[in-house]
């Protein structure tokens, strides 16, 4: 899958989080190999620099391990690592914003349910209403 860069955040920021869905989704698994750093620059046309820092961020984080002459591996807990960090960040600073919108739209919570597992259906846009 081939990331959309965009200019709102740093291209080794977008890469790190990229990496990061993959092991949330179970693309990567505990002890699976990341690509190397030559293959990520070359597949995703980057510089090997950016490539390495977003790795180094990830080794910062206890996400993957460096094994000298292997290369970087995602360490054992690291989804489960994800998940607590990535929920406690979605309350903290996601869902606060999201409950504001809510209020101010006046929805009620049997609205929010009345949506669950509906998404937009082929050819709607998002918040078209169905008809």
């Amino acid at each position: 899958m081939q990331p959309k860069w965009n200019d709102s955040q740093p291209i080794y920021v977008q890469l790190r989080d990229h990496a990061v869905a993959m092991i949330l989704d179970g693309v990567l698994d505990d002890g699976d190999p990341l690509p190397s750093v030559r293959k990520v620059a070359a597949d995703f046309r980057l510089n090997p620099i950016t490539v390495s820092k977003a790795y180094q961020t990830l080794v910062d984080d206890e996400l993957v391990e460096r094994r000298r002459g292997l290369g970087m591996f995602v360490r054992t807990g690291a989804k489960k690592a994800l998940l607590e960090a990535e929920r406690k960040k979605f309350l903290n600073r996601e869902w606060p914003l999201l409950l504001k919108k809510i209020e101010r739209l006046g929805l009620h919570p049997e609205d929010l349910v009345a949506k669950l597992g509906t998404g937009p259906k082929n050819g709607q846009e998002q918040g078209e209403p169905d008809v």
